[in-house]
């Protein structure tokens, strides 16, 4: 962790740029790299495989559990969340372009892997906090196994009483056997749903009248929405709600015959307005940010072992060292008006990290006397 939070993004920068630093704290053992990735691998777990019957195709998952109860734990002892609330949770896949040993082709036609990731929108902070991390190779699409991965994701909130309140996702998690266990462990869902001929026939036939222009940003659009729509089955029926924005270039639709760009979110909530369950569909962006953070901030742009198992170890320990930071940066930016919770790591850095300072010892003990015009005395009280 201190790697990270003293500007380095790969483990080998505590041999060669952070070491002689680190070592002037006193008490503070630094080790090597070797013994960093050897630490890694020890907090591992065998990668189980699973062959698609119908294709033939292998499919690697790293399933971390104890990783994961830690995560949540960690996030739960820091205040990050709290037992019985109901909160909002985000899942997607994310494509990690790596050429590591063991790494698969990507559908982005590159090699690496596509790891899964639960996460929960925070109101104070603008990226999400990470609650789940599932390692798939790189061949493994977001929509293979989902249902599964998911009923363990909600095994493990449901251990520390995590209540999830909605639950957003993209097309992927468009399937039958999704939906029914969304059912079981959440209160509401929204999901990307996919055009399809049955979804292409009713577009067409929805009379002019029953749109609603409304506004999103500087995107003007309008909705409408049917209340029982049947995507899988003739029992179940849930709430589409559906959007569509003229083109640009007037290009008419083959399927629905205008020149509009539809999109509809699945919903089994029916009281919400069509505005508002677009505008909350839309916020998923919380939950893209974060990868963004854990990319370029928390080296899952630079993964350091050679195989998919040590991987997801390091990547859920770098998402424990995520909300470690958002807990010290929420805690900080509350006694100074020079750090914001919405800061990134960067500027954490800048700010309380590359401070000129030097280690003194009086009256039989260390002080560290900081040399700067910021007043740094309401953080340490």
């Amino acid at each position: 962790m201190a790697i990270f939070f003293n500007g380095g993004d790969c483990t080998e920068d505590i041999n060669v740029h952070l070491r002689d630093a680190l070592e002037q704290i006193p008490s503070f053992s630094v080790c090597s790299a070797d013994t960093i990735l050897r630490g890694i691998k020890e907090l591992a777990v065998e990668t189980e495989i699973f062959i698609n019957p119908s294709s033939g195709v292998s499919h690697e998952f790293n399933i971390n559990g104890k990783l994961n109860s830690l995560l949540l734990k960690l996030a739960c002892k820091t205040g990050l969340l709290k037992s019985g609330v109901a909160y909002d949770l985000d899942y997607d896949n994310t494509v990690i372009s790596t050429e590591k040993y063991d790494s698969k082709k990507t559908y982005k036609h590159v090699h690496g892997y596509q790891p899964g990731v639960a996460s929960i929108a925070h109101p104070e902070f603008s990226h999400a906090i990470p609650v789940y991390v599932e390692g798939r190779n790189g061949n493994s699409q977001a929509k293979y196994l989902q249902a599964d991965t998911l009923t363990r994701m909600f095994g493990q909130l449901t251990n520390e009483n995590i209540r999830i309140g909605r639950f957003r996702a993209d097309s992927a998690s468009y399937q039958e056997e999704v939906l029914r266990a969304l059912e079981t462990h959440t209160e509401s869902f929204y999901i990307r749903a996919n055009r399809c001929a049955k979804l292409d026939n009713i577009l067409g036939s929805i009379a002019p009248e029953k749109w609603q222009k409304i506004r999103l940003g500087v995107q003007e659009m309008e909705v409408t929405d049917l209340s029982d729509y049947k995507p899988f089955s003739k029992d179940r029926s849930y709430r589409l709600v559906i959007t569509r924005i003229r083109r640009k270039d007037e290009q008419a639709d083959v399927f629905s015959g205008d020149a509009f760009t539809y999109r509809a979110i699945l919903t089994n909530e029916h009281t919400s307005s069509n505005e508002a369950v677009v505008r909350f569909y839309n916020a998923r962006g919380a939950s893209e940010r974060l990868f963004d953070v854990l990319n370029n901030d928390f080296g899952w742009s630079k993964l350091p072992c050679s195989f998919l198992a040590e991987n997801t170890s390091f990547m859920l320990m770098t998402a424990m060292y995520a909300n470690f930071y958002t807990y010290i940066i929420g805690e900080y930016s509350r006694k100074v008006d020079w750090l914001k919770p919405t800061d990134r790591l960067k500027k954490f850095i800048f700010r309380f990290i590359t401070v000129s300072a030097k280690w003194i010892r009086t009256g039989r003990r260390e002080v560290l006397k900081l040399f700067t015009s910021k007043d740094y005395k309401p953080i340490l009280n």
